[in-house]
């Protein structure tokens, strides 16, 4: 049986006819208050609509994970009342499945051996042009690229509207497993949202345009695909996002109730002032019991 028949196998065992949503963070460093933002919006999501809330752990990049991250991420989760319905997936598990399906797509020429660098790109005006394509290179030292037939220069997201992405990097080839030996997120996370049976995908807007392409393996798999909600991302009075990267400072665990109220404001929910003397259940119930996606600001940024 090859991934994708094993992939359609799973989805016709485990029908998901009500809300499926998820938070997927890296272990690349501890929560942030972004981190939190985005973690909030997709359970209040999910449990306003009775859906279920899993939890998925992105440990494919090794050379950035910070040991015991993934353990320190889910005690946080835990403080702050989020809590997940399912057995933490963590995606290393899922490299076989990741290996079938990169076997299935070159098999059946959905993929090609791309030799070409970053540099060669970049002096080529920084978009791929499929020079690779028809030259059945070996696969030594080679990225894998997907041939893109279904290009998705548009898509409609519940929050941003109608979202127009560049025509030139919609229809690129795009990288599915890296030269360095490691899966490419955009294949990771499309495998496992069908996996998963995720309905609908709530995140920062730092991945809106790279739901172009995960839309187009959706569509290449023949998949049903997810919705999507992108929440405004928290910067900085500089302009930078608050990210692992940028040494964002890790939110309290002995005290959530401060952020959580500072996260439900950010995401326009206007929580009454008494909440700052209630428990974390207490504040988590009030967020489902009047979470409004129309109440979330629809700009991309929100400065802090």
């Amino acid at each position: 049986m090859n991934s994708l028949q094993s992939l359609q196998k799973v989805i016709i065992e485990r029908p998901h006819t009500s809300y499926r949503g998820r938070f997927a963070p890296s272990p690349s460093g501890l929560l942030h208050f972004g981190s939190l933002v985005a973690a909030l919006a997709s359970f209040l999501q999910a449990k306003a609509q009775q859906g279920k809330w899993l939890v998925r752990i992105e440990d494919i990049d090794k050379p950035r994970e910070l040991i015991g991250a993934d353990k320190e991420i889910l005690k946080t989760l835990e403080a702050y009342g989020l809590h997940w319905d399912e057995e933490v997936l963590y995606q290393s598990q899922q490299a076989q499945l990741y290996t079938e399906l990169l076997d299935y797509f070159q098999q059946y020429k959905f993929s090609y051996n791309c030799h070409c660098t970053r540099a060669q790109i970049k002096q080529s005006g920084g978009v791929y042009l499929g020079t690779c394509k028809d030259l059945n290179l070996p696969a030594q030292g080679a990225a894998i690229r997907i041939i893109n037939k279904y290009p998705y220069t548009e898509f409609d997201d519940v929050l941003q509207g109608k979202v127009v992405v560049n025509s030139d990097l919609a229809k690129e080839d795009f990288i599915i497993h890296r030269r360095d030996g490691l899966f490419a997120y955009q294949l990771a996370v499309v495998v496992d949202d069908i996996y998963q049976g995720i309905t609908e995908v709530v995140r920062g807007c730092d991945l809106l345009e790279p739901t172009a392409r995960q839309l187009t393996l959706f569509k290449t798999l023949d998949a049903k695909q997810p919705s999507y909600l992108h929440v405004p991302l928290a910067v900085t009075e500089q302009g930078y996002k608050l990210s692992k990267q940028n040494s964002a400072p890790a939110i309290d665990n002995q005290n959530p109730q401060p952020a959580l109220i500072q996260a439900l404001q950010f995401l326009g929910q206007n929580p009454p002032n008494e909440l700052i003397d209630c428990s974390v259940t207490e504040i988590i119930q009030w967020g489902i019991s009047n979470w409004q996606v129309n109440q979330i600001p629809k700009m991309q940024e929100i400065m802090l």
